[in-house]
């Protein structure tokens, strides 16, 4: 009867793989990635601050595009060596070099290297909302977030959380997630549109 007691308090934790587990596996274990993405910003008193929804696809290491579709039109995309975010509204191109880019988005934190544990401090924080979640607190200061939150479940990520400076909070929900799906090369190369401006950071 003691032993069927152990098994039983040992399988919940069996089955259910802790918030690092989750990131490890799927850093691992997915090298491209595509989804649907809904986006908040909150301010620290939880008041919404900003809403959009987009798509999102990444190929490890160093390439994803990230395009917001509404309220307005903007492309994120990592090359592999650089980063261009393109304001349609504005007709303007931002240009940085992707390492000093990396950890400042959440398209450059998914597409990284499987180095996270160099760059973060990672933390379980438990079942929530039915997710298991993880938090990753940089190690270095120059980063534009506090701490990052995933949440895993059954379709594997399923939300992030970061938290920046000022206090604000961007949270993301992903829907429709496929893992390791044929990307073309053409999805992680930018050319600037005719007549748009490009400042190089």
């Amino acid at each position: 009867m003691r032993a069927l007691l152990l098994v039983l308090l040992w399988l919940p934790a069996a089955a259910y793989p802790s918030g690092i587990d989750s990131l490890k596996t799927f850093l691992s274990g997915t090298n491209t990635a595509r989804a649907r993405f809904a986006q908040m910003v909150l301010d620290r008193n939880m008041k919404m601050l900003q809403q959009a929804t987009g798509t999102m696809q990444f190929s490890r290491p160093g390439k994803f595009r990230w395009e917001y579709n509404k309220p307005y039109e903007q492309t994120i995309v990592g090359d592999g060596s650089q980063m261009w975010i393109y304001d349609k509204d504005l007709n303007q191109v931002t240009v940085r070099r992707l390492d000093r880019a990396l950890g400042t988005s959440p398209a450059a934190l998914l597409a990284g290297r499987n180095e996270i544990e160099q760059n973060y401090t990672l933390n379980n924080l438990g079942s929530q909302e039915g997710l298991e979640w993880v938090e990753a607190v940089p190690k270095t200061q120059d980063t534009a977030f506090e701490r990052v939150r995933l949440g895993f479940g059954k379709a594997g990520l399923e939300a992030m959380e970061l938290r920046d400076q000022f206090g604000q909070i961007t949270v993301i929900k992903f829907a429709d997630l496929e893992r390791n799906p044929k990307l073309s090369p053409e999805t992680f190369r930018f050319t600037p549109p005719q007549g748009a401006d490009v400042i190089s950071e």
